[in-house]
């Protein structure tokens, strides 16, 4: 008896891993699709997609639960959005928020360029040329006696 529902158990188990319904495909595929428009909060560098942290599997875990049961990829993002922020995205929207993240590196070059322009003619002055009552201090000083120009 119990090598029958050992069986039965295996072949359960066996079935549900070899022969996915289209429509947990198409599921994986819509998952797989919103994840990597996210950010995993834990990596930071890396999309949900790409990141094995605990948190990311939970969250690509959650994502599946909630389109399974009818939501939009739209309302899954608004939720990671609400939880985490607009730090998840990797395109936030354009808000007065997050106007320093789209327009502070065209900002800083500017900053850059002007102050580059700014100081292109201000050089080191260059040295000033020795008299002869420096030149014998110098010489003086290094203890060599002075050599005719060539």
């Amino acid at each position: 008896m119990r090598r029958c529902i050992a069986s039965a158990l295996l072949a359960f188990a066996c079935a549900g891993t070899f022969a996915a319904p289209a429509d947990d495909e198409q599921l994986d595929a819509r998952v797989h699709a919103l994840s990597h428009q996210l950010r995993c909060v834990v990596c930071q560098n890396q999309t949900l997609a790409d990141s094995q942290a605990e948190l990311a599997v939970d969250l690509r875990r959650q994502m599946r639960e909630q389109m399974r049961a009818g939501a939009s990829d739209d309302a899954v993002r608004d939720f990671l959005v609400q939880r985490y922020g607009d730090f998840v995205l990797y395109k936030p929207p354009l808000k007065p928020v997050t106007w320093l993240l789209w327009f502070g590196p065209l900002l800083l070059l500017a900053f850059v360029v002007a102050a580059i322009l700014r100081n292109r003619g201000r050089g080191a002055p260059p040295p000033a040329a020795l008299d002869d009552a420096d030149r014998q201090r110098l010489d003086a000083i290094l203890d060599r006696s002075p050599e005719p120009p060539r």
